[in-house]
């Protein structure tokens, strides 16, 4: 039953303390640093820089003294969606390539070293987003993002946008990912449990995979409205009414070491963009 264990996969929404100094950062600077790095991963077009950027994460997941293997073993669940990507790009993205140089020709695929280059940048740009944002939960708590999203966004709240909600909403559905992985696992045990099958279809053939995987997905998302009206329920008995009236218990402070974070994050911004 092993195989059906989702859950030890799923990195994102997790936490691991581990009182490094990644974890005492402000939870502002980690958000800013996270901001900081997507922005240099979709403002450079070479493969190298963000090869770059992934050895910096990696040094990161170092200094904040969690398992390596833990942490990457949370990028295999996006395997097979990233490997459906890169074929349709093999398949019908080198029709609109610029390069003089074709390696392979046949009908309308076009096989060229550009396409292979876009290929390449496109699923270490999607590593390295998942990446990121497993490093902000697994350092992060959910209730110190939910301060972080709301004081950074807080100015907007002049012009009416309501900031808070907005925030709790997105520490929800973080917050959710490992529920629902926890759930697909105790449904598919349970459908294994009555002569279920689910991994013997093949891969090329995704009509009779996504045939297969049915009796989980009804289930699943069942019980996971099912889950988000419980919480629902719980917030209105707690007299929840948004941000309307509430006080902050947590003042958050930034300290020298979140201020050399932020000028480590834009030296390195700055030499993304001269790779590029």
């Amino acid at each position: 039953m092993s195989e059906f264990e989702f859950l030890r996969n799923v990195t994102v929404g997790q936490y691991l303390p581990t009182n490094s100094p990644v974890h005492r950062l402000d939870p502002r600077t980690k958000l800013l640093l996270a901001l900081l790095v997507v922005l240099a991963a979709t403002s450079t077009t070479s493969p190298l820089a963000t090869l770059l950027l992934l050895g910096v994460l990696g040094g990161v997941t170092g200094v904040a003294q969690l398992d390596a293997r833990y942490v990457l073993r949370g990028l295999l669940p996006v395997a097979p969606f990233l490997l459906f990507l890169m074929v349709m790009q093999l398949l019908f993205q080198g029709r609109f390539s610029l390069c003089s140089t074709v390696w392979y020709e046949w009908h309308f695929v076009r096989v060229t070293p550009c396409l292979l280059e876009l290929v390449l940048l496109g699923a270490l740009r999607l590593l390295l987003f998942l990446f990121v944002l497993s490093l902000l939960t697994l350092t992060t708590t959910a209730a110190y993002l939910l301060h972080g999203i709301e004081q950074l966004l807080g100015p907007l709240q002049r012009i009416g946008l309501p900031v808070h909600e907005f925030a709790l909403a997105n520490i929800i559905a973080l917050r959710f990912v490992p529920t629902i992985a926890e759930e697909l696992e105790r449904v598919a045990k349970a459908q294994v449990s009555r002569g279920g099958e689910f991994g013997g279809e093949p891969w090329y053939r995704p009509d009779r995979v996504a045939r297969a995987r049915l009796p989980l997905l009804v289930p699943l998302f069942v019980n996971t409205l099912r889950r988000a009206e419980e919480l629902v329920v719980a917030m209105q008995a707690r007299s929840y009414l948004g941000a309307q009236g509430r006080s902050r218990f947590v003042e958050l402070r930034l300290r020298p070491a979140d201020w050399g974070a932020l000028l480590l994050g834009g030296a390195l911004l700055l030499l993304v963009w001269r790779l590029a």
